[in-house]
């Protein structure tokens, strides 16, 4: 039987990078999943035809996680579509670096709006579901930003460092329940996303990291499995660093 088998996922920011590697691995390994996306385009429909070619049930969905309506009303339309959900991957999320000197007050909140905002969002109205049938995994993508902060993303830093005490948080409340709340945060992880850095950049954080090169998002992807299954049935409140030893 497959880890995941029988189980149903919503992972936010599904279409790309690391979102998409979680998709597809969840539904290697049986799941059914819904993907949400701020737009609907080729790239979401492409996800969507690769997962169900897996023979799972997948569905792509247009949301603003970051409006808590918006929030509410993609979620009705899952739980119609697909009935229940055991699993909640939130994983939407943008950077906007600038020195702090530079950055606008813009930037400071479209980035914790998105990136922080949209985990309460989701995890406020999935809890709903999974305290009712008292049992689910709920898993937040943080960053070793987070953890260590880095210069010129205040912002980011702040967003997934809030994600991490938001974590420990829900986990003692619900862990009652047998609902449990991890975090993932991630180090060098090449994507889109980190692909734009100046290559100067990309240089130093692989120099940086004992094991000498970024990780990929499938390297991600295994550890959300794990905390997806039955494997972790145990874990909660964690942060597990994926990141090659640059965080020890």
């Amino acid at each position: 039987m497959k880890l995941l088998e029988g189980k149903t996922a919503i992972v936010t920011g599904g279409a790309r990078g690391i979102g998409k590697a979680i998709a597809l691995a969840f539904a290697g390994e049986g799941a059914n999943v819904a993907i949400t996306d701020l737009n609907l385009d080729e790239q979401t429909a492409s996800v969507e035809k690769q997962i169900v070619s897996l023979g799972v049930k997948c569905k792509a969905y247009a949301s603003d996680a970051s409006k808590f309506d918006d929030t509410e009303k993609v979620v009705t339309q899952i739980i119609n579509d697909f009935e229940t959900v055991d699993v909640l991957v939130n994983n939407a999320g943008i950077t906007m670096d600038n020195l702090l000197l530079r950055m606008t007050e813009q930037q400071w909140d479209v980035v914790l709006n998105v990136n922080l905002k949209s985990v309460f969002n989701f995890t406020k109205v999935i809890q709903r579901i999974m305290l009712k049938k008292q049992s689910g995994s709920i898993i937040n993508m943080s960053s070793v930003v987070g953890i260590g902060g880095n210069a010129g993303q205040a912002n980011y830093a702040a967003s997934k460092a809030g994600m991490i005490g938001f974590t420990k948080s829900i986990a003692k409340e619900l862990g009652s329940r047998n609902v449990r709340c991890n975090a993932i945060a991630p180090g060098f992880i090449i994507t889109e996303m980190t692909n734009k850095l100046p290559e100067d950049i990309k240089k130093q954080w692989e120099n940086d990291i004992p094991m000498k090169r970024g990780g990929t998002p499938e390297d991600v992807a295994n550890v959300a499995i794990f905390l997806a299954s039955d494997l972790s049935s145990y874990v909660n409140g964690q942060v597990i660093n994926v990141c090659g030893g640059l965080r020890t």
